[in-house]
């Protein structure tokens, strides 16, 4: 497959001023100031096939949304090299800016006094798309995403759910190979994260939309990311299968059980290592390739085992002892 976006020793300082401390201080500062240069991003490198939906995550301030900004050409990096759909982003070519799209959940790209319809009219006259396709691709967004209903309703009084779904085809009208989505779900109650999540993996998979999504919603990257690329401090921490990410930094499961007689702590220690007991109850920490062998066991045995739970630990730890370690390391 082809290489959609290519990234290579990226990185991006920002200059700031260094804030001093006091009247007298902040006094001298407008005379005289102190700068200093931040790296958002430290030397990060990673390649993205057409096609791939690919999730992107990392803490706050990790870099993620500045990788986002220069991969749409809206930040310049400071060295390092970056392509997107073979093009420098940051020379913001008219053919580049018409084949990809940027969505943020904490931002507008439709006018808020303006209904949505008008909003679409814009940004059909801004892209210069013909009259057949745009009415083409909004019928079936607007069915994709069943939004017809509030379409002549102003921006700002849509709720959140109402304006995400408009975002998302204003971003689509065009036809974008690339989409870049930064916290599309971030706000929105269960139900219109589903909603939206059903969108983006049916969108990918029919129109082979190359697709970067970052989320701090961990049922967001399950549902939709086969791959992920995990940033902290500026640099690429893992970049790999979603399940091998699993397999790596989980290799255990727990077992839990409850049953109709006594426990006895002796008897259950015989069964592996047990990590929590109560009277008619046990957790059992087991090796995630064992896991099936001890549950049969467990079922059998004479323990009067009337329930059993093998839980997966949840990407949400696994990626929380990631970015510790990654900390830890730089004590």
């Amino acid at each position: 497959m082809q290489t959609i976006i290519h990234i290579k020793n990226l990185v991006k300082e920002f200059e700031v001023v260094k804030k001093q401390k006091g009247l007298a201080a902040s006094f001298l500062s407008l005379f005289k100031r102190e700068k200093i240069f931040v790296k958002a991003i430290k030397d990060i490198s990673f390649d993205i096939k057409e096609g791939e939906l690919v999730g992107f995550l990392g803490p706050n301030g990790a870099g993620k949304t500045t990788t986002l900004k220069i991969l749409s050409g809206i930040v310049y990096p400071t060295s390092g090299e970056v392509t997107t759909l073979g093009y420098i982003p940051s020379e913001r070519k008219e053919k580049f800016q018409k084949q990809f799209a940027l969505v943020m959940g904490q931002k507008n790209q439709l006018p808020r006094a303006m209904p949505a319809m008008d909003g679409f009219l814009l940004i059909k006259a801004i892209y210069e798309i013909p009259d057949a396709e745009f009415n083409a691709t909004l019928e079936e967004l607007t069915e994709l995403l069943d939004i017809t209903s509030f379409l002549d309703i102003p921006v700002r009084k849509l709720s959140l759910g109402q304006r995400m779904k408009c975002e998302l085809v204003a971003a689509l009208l065009h036809g974008p190979k690339v989409l870049l989505l930064d916290e599309p779900t971030i706000g929105l109650d269960v139900t219109a994260q589903k909603n939206i999540r059903e969108f983006i993996k049916k969108y990918n998979r029919e129109k082979k939309t190359t697709i970067i999504l970052t989320s701090h919603y961990m049922d967001d990257i399950k549902e939709l990311c086969e791959r992920v690329i995990i940033i902290n401090h500026g640099e690429v921490v893992y970049d790999g299968k979603l399940a091998l990410l699993m397999e790596k930094y989980a290799p255990h499961k727990t077992i839990s059980i409850t049953t109709s007689i006594s426990l006895h702590i002796e008897k259950l220690k015989s069964y592996g290592e047990l990590i929590q007991n109560e009277e008619f109850a046990a957790v059992f920490k087991v090796a995630r390739a064992d896991a099936k062998h001890l549950a049969a066991r467990l079922i059998e045995s004479d323990l009067g085992v009337e329930d059993i739970l093998i839980h997966e630990a949840s990407i949400d730890d696994v990626v929380r002892h990631i970015f510790s370690q990654k900390s830890e390391a730089k004590i």
